[in-house]
């Protein structure tokens, strides 16, 4: 089983208080505006393409975020809905590629390339753990 070459899938996300740029000026001096956050839109469309890859994962399998070619077009308000679109670009080795999307109801709001790996969830894990257990802070 796979996906179909150039098959899309979308959702939609209203922006929240907790998505702006905002939300993110903790320290001292920091001001950022109250519109949706480059960070949570690269989110969206990660989650999008994400979504497609659903079908594929057997037991134990979850799919990665590997490559992200975004650009951020125009800001979005609080409260106004966003959808974000994937379209399926094709497969080079074990990464999926999918040219990604985002609109509100102004126009574009962001665009770009984004690539996914299935990978083993308990893999991944002990990876990570090994990582923070073999580092030392410098």
């Amino acid at each position: 089983m796979g996906i179909a070459k150039d098959s899309t899938h979308h959702v939609d996300t209203q922006v929240t208080p907790s998505m702006t740029a905002s939300s993110f000026a903790t320290r001292l001096g920091e001001k950022y505006p109250a519109v949706l956050s480059t960070p949570f839109l690269v989110s969206e469309l990660e989650r999008v393409a994400a979504d497609m890859l659903v079908p594929l994962l057997g037991e134990g399998k979850v799919s990665v975020g590997v490559s992200v070619a975004i650009e951020h077009l125009a800001p979005t308000p609080v409260g106004l809905n966003i959808r974000s679109h994937a379209r399926f670009i094709g497969q080079e080795g074990k990464l999926y590629w999918f040219e990604v999307w985002s609109e509100d109801p102004a126009g574009s709001i962001g665009r770009g390339k984004h690539a996914r790996a299935i990978v083993d969830l308990s893999a991944i894990e002990t990876r990570a753990a090994s990582r923070s257990s073999s580092t030392t802070q410098k």
